[in-house]
């Protein structure tokens, strides 16, 4: 089977103001990095607008009408808090990167794709479920988990997450129910300033590997290693959302820690290995941060290439 690639030309008209780190260059970069010719066999589709029931899985209607209600005239931009700004065409890429997140469900669930990324933006893992935040507006992951329960009955689900920030979120939205897991590496200290080892969720169901500054490959697959892969393992979920981000390279202008490409596609090949022993090789993965432009787009094509199982 293909993997499947849900993207939509929506995305890039989520405009954020000159020097903004989150512009739509980082999804021209990716969409560049897919030509590749080794992305030859990727089942490309457009992604869907999310729909009202579809946001309402982890976010208030009424939020939900406050934040759909927030488009300013172009060329105008309104912000949402320090770091979060929307354009006249924010609200639908929001939609698609929900809508995507839930295709891409969909899409393993049926069988039609081995494993899917979603190259989309806004990305979500920080929005909450009655706020925006950090650079995002819906949260997508937890929406893509809560999607895969309803439509498709599963009762256990994982999001692990490798961007450099807290997704503290998809963790705030999932954490009360036994039968979703979230795990994460992070840098801490570090935006958002959540993600302590000590936030265990209701169930023992987080799993959080907070990682100082300037930390690099041995301690984060040593992280992945003894910690979050093991507790993954014995979580035994039905479907495995990646939230990955980018933002732990080492070129990266938001954070410190010192990843390399390399990294993204080991621990990603660990991912799908995990899913091969549980849920039958099923990855959702979709496209959080990530803000240098070269590192983004070399380490978005080793993720994809972990997914289709090239070497």
């Amino acid at each position: 089977m293909p993997v499947g690639l849900f993207t939509h030309s929506d995305c890039l008209g989520h405009e954020t103001g000159p020097g903004h780190p989150e512009s739509p260059d980082r999804l021209r970069a990716v969409w560049r990095a897919l030509e590749h010719p080794d992305f030859a066999t990727l089942r490309r589709e457009d992604a869907p607008l999310a729909t009202n029931a579809q946001l309402a899985l982890a976010h208030p209607a009424a939020h939900v009408r406050r934040l759909l209600a927030t488009r300013p005239p172009a060329p105008a931009l309104a912000r949402l808090d320090e770091d979060t700004l929307v354009s006249a065409g924010s609200i639908d890429a929001a939609l698609r990167a929900a809508g995507a997140a839930c295709a891409a469900v969909d899409a393993v669930m049926q069988g039609r794709c081995e494993a899917a990324f979603a190259a989309v933006r806004p990305p979500g893992h920080h929005a909450e479920a009655a706020r925006a935040m950090g650079f995002c507006l819906f949260s997508s992951a937890a929406i893509a988990a809560l999607h895969a329960r309803t439509r498709w009955g599963l009762q256990r689900i994982a999001v692990a997450d490798f961007d450099v920030h807290h997704g503290n979120g998809t963790q705030a939205i999932l954490q009360h129910d036994p039968g979703l897991f979230f795990a994460s590496s992070h840098q801490s200290p570090c935006y958002p300033g959540t993600g302590a080892a000590s936030e265990r969720g209701a169930a023992n169901n987080v799993v959080n590997l907070p990682l100082p500054p300037g930390s690099g490959s041995k301690a984060f697959r040593q992280g992945w290693s003894e910690t979050i892969l093991p507790a993954l393992d014995a979580f035994a979920p039905g479907l495995l959302i990646i939230s990955a981000g980018f933002d732990a390279h080492r070129a990266d202008p938001l954070a410190q820690l010192t990843l390399e490409v390399d990294d993204f596609r080991w621990i990603t090949e660990a991912l799908v290995a995990l899913a091969d022993r549980h849920c039958g090789g099923r990855v959702v993965s979709l496209l959080e941060g990530g803000y240098d432009l070269a590192a983004l787009a070399a380490s978005s094509a080793a993720h994809v290439r972990a997914l289709m199982r090239q070497s």
